[in-house]
């Protein structure tokens, strides 16, 4: 019997939701879970090209703390959230989904303009019908 997946719905653009993004996305697979990603709102443009050298804003709350995480991560010698989720995906049954709305709203080029870590872009409804059975996290 197939484990039960696990979907996590991707919305904000800044760095503190990203980590999170990588790290649970990998023990995911590492349970051998399936994870399907929807991204949207502000976190869509971290999947465009050029776009995961972007992931670098905290939230004006954790500005102050920023340096420290940042250098607490190099200290450890932690992946990047983009590395951790393009080992997923190596590694696991991982599949990442950018939002159709979002992308005609910000004008993406779904075509040429698009990470090689998506998968495809899709609608809410559809995503929510290919997730159906998953728990699902809101990031």
């Amino acid at each position: 019997m197939p484990k039960k997946g696990i979907s996590f719905i991707m919305f904000s653009g800044t760095a503190d939701k990203f980590i999170p993004l990588g790290v649970l996305t990998q023990s995911a697979v590492n349970l051998e879970m399936p994870v399907s990603i929807f991204v949207t709102g502000w976190a869509i443009t971290a999947f465009t090209k050029g776009g995961k050298e972007k992931v670098n804003r905290m939230p004006k709350e954790f500005e102050d703390m920023a340096p420290m995480l940042v250098q607490g991560l190099k200290d450890i010698k932690a992946p990047s959230w983009y590395e951790m989720l393009k080992e997923a995906k190596e590694i696991g049954d991982v599949k990442v989904y950018l939002c159709s709305m979002m992308s005609q709203a910000l004008k993406i080029d779904t075509k040429n303009g698009l990470d090689p870590i998506v998968d495809d872009v899709v609608g809410a409804a559809a995503f929510l019908q290919m997730s159906e059975g998953n728990d699902k996290v809101m990031i």
